[in-house]
């Protein structure tokens, strides 16, 4: 399936009316079904669909490594993304009653709860980054969104070191697009150590622990945090740094890792 699709739209300026052709993003229903039981449906972009439920799994705390993994099939036709593990783990009753939807675009699901960020382990890496550094992956990061620049209508995210932009995805749901970037490292065994998360969208709490559960430091976005992001990532010893505008940024948390 495509992730664009295209349609005729009425367009009116100063000028008058006009029939013009346009682009939108697809919007697709996929269901993840762990162990035979059927767990959420996200609303997301066609593409990458293998990565997204593995790392929406991951993300919620139901697969911590790609050796519980079994078996992955996808079938794109159906929007079904079906994931067998060894052991067959499933999932308790109680955990699908606690599912809520998420702040999130698209529409996203998240088992998360306040219980999941008093037991998370702080940050410990100690990697730095310098503010040209923060600039100049930004600018790279904005030119990389091919679905965005003929839709405006997804996000982005993208995994990096502190020169190159390493990994990026792209989905109507930020949180959708940062778990596909994970998902990705786990299948492909991408090491995540001393990286950076960029996200074209709001940083909310969710989003901070998404990062810190994979001892992720830093955090970049155009966008800005909600307190609750800011709380959270100041405990968790993430670095957050949001409303990267031309040679502007405004540093949240963490300070520290942002040089002089």
């Amino acid at each position: 399936m495509d992730e664009t699709k295209g349609l005729t739209i009425l367009r009116i300026t100063e000028e008058g009316r006009s029939e013009v052709d346009d682009l939108v993003a697809t919007e697709f229903p996929l269901t993840i079904i762990l162990d035979n039981q059927e767990l959420v449906t996200l609303l997301c972009t066609p593409i990458d669909l293998n990565y997204l439920a593995i790392g929406f799994l991951s993300s919620e705390g139901l697969i911590e490594n790609k050796e519980e993994i079994k078996k992955i099939i996808v079938d794109d036709r159906r929007g079904v993304v079906r994931v067998e593990t060894q052991g067959d783990k499933g999932v308790a009753r109680e955990l699908l009653f606690k599912r809520f939807i998420t702040s999130g675009c698209g529409r996203g699901a998240s088992f998360y709860s306040a219980a999941d960020t008093a037991s998370q382990a702080k940050v410990g890496s100690v990697m730095r980054i310098s503010p040209g550094e923060v600039f100049a992956l930004a600018r790279e990061f904005q030119l990389s969104s091919q679905i965005y620049r003929a839709t405006h209508g997804v996000h982005s995210a993208a995994l990096c070191d502190t020169k190159n932009i390493l990994l990026f995805a792209e989905d109507i749901g930020r949180h959708n697009a940062i778990d596909k970037i994970f998902g990705q490292c786990l299948v492909e065994d991408i090491p995540l150590d001393d990286r950076v998360v960029i996200t074209s969208g709001r940083m909310s709490s969710e989003i901070v622990l998404k990062v810190a559960r994979r001892n992720i430091p830093i955090v970049i976005s155009k966008a800005a945090p909600t307190d609750m992001a800011v709380d959270l990532a100041a405990r968790l010893g993430v670095t957050l740094i949001g409303f990267v505008r031309g040679k502007k940024m405004n540093v949240y948390t963490d300070g520290w890792r942002v040089m002089d």
